[in-house]
């Protein structure tokens, strides 16, 4: 089980790429990349979803001026920030 479930976002510019994480990741993450230029990390005993990256973000978001669909399904629950 991870230690910290809270989501972590990180872009790195260069490579124009948008990270997603929920705690630290995983070496032992499987990931598996998606038609739409996504990829997904689970965790390979739960096959519970623990990250999911987003390529080429910057021109992504760039067609829409509305909002990006991800194929993620989130449960949110109010928690205390330490």
């Amino acid at each position: 089980m991870r230690k910290n479930n809270y989501l972590n976002l990180y872009y790195d510019k260069e490579a124009d790429v948008l990270y997603f994480s929920k705690g630290a990741p995983s070496a032992s993450d499987i990931s598996d990349e998606t038609e739409d230029e996504m990829v997904i990390r689970k965790n390979p005993q739960t096959q519970e979803v623990t990250g999911f990256t987003i390529l080429n973000f910057s021109k992504r978001s760039k067609k829409t001026t509305k909002s990006i669909k991800l194929p993620v399904e989130v449960d949110f629950k109010q928690t205390t920030f330490i």
